[in-house]
């Protein structure tokens, strides 16, 4: 996290990778919850970034940039055919809005990770933030949400901000626990870290 604002690479290319990993964080993160995760789905044919944003204020600017910065890595990368994007809690909220920008030929995929896509009363007033209604062609979005109830950013709001109804996008409660500890906001990460990690060895 004291990375300066920017796509940062977290590993020196091979030049033999095919995939783009991309690590969005939320707001006021330590970043300790995202180390597990990222060397947990990195592999040879991975090439992995964090991307470090201003994440106290309107996240529109930010996925702007960061959609211009994949660009840039494409046309440098020309050997990846696919990019997975991460984004937990407010960092899932800014890589939502790929599912409806996203106009590249290569597939993405998106992940949001406890991410309020519903929005929040001061986000939605100030940023004048709109959860995403569809999902462009090659995008598949998946959705993994906490239990409100056991989440200790959402378990005091009257409602769910995790909820909102997009055709397509594949939805996943998370368990109330995992290794024996109870999965709360910051552990969903890991938790989706190795269901990746799995999906990939099938």
């Amino acid at each position: 996290m004291a990375l300066d604002f920017g796509l940062k690479p977290l590993e020196t290319s091979n030049s033999n990778e095919h995939v783009l990993l991309i690590g969005v964080h939320g707001g006021n993160s330590n970043g300790y919850e995202w180390i597990y995760p990222l060397k947990t789905i990195d592999n040879e044919s991975t090439l992995t970034y964090f991307y470090r944003w201003d994440d106290g204020v309107c996240s529109s600017p930010s996925a702007k940039s960061l959609s211009d910065n994949i660009a840039i890595l494409l046309k440098e990368n020309p050997k990846l055919e696919q990019i997975l994007l991460i984004g937990h809690s407010y960092g899932g909220m800014l890589v939502s809005s790929f599912a409806e920008n996203w106009n590249q030929p290569l597939p993405i995929e998106v992940h949001t990770v406890a991410a309020p896509l519903a929005g929040i009363k001061v986000l939605n007033t100030k940023c004048h933030y709109q959860p995403p209604t569809f999902i462009a062609e090659n995008v598949t979005f998946y959705e993994w949400r906490t239990q409100k109830k056991i989440d200790g950013v959402f378990n005091n709001l009257e409602s769910d901000p995790q909820v909102i109804d997009l055709k397509g996008s594949e939805v996943t409660l998370l368990p109330d626990t995992y290794k024996g500890r109870r999965l709360g906001h910051n552990w969903s990460i890991s938790f989706v870290a190795d269901e990746l990690k799995q999906k990939k060895l099938k």
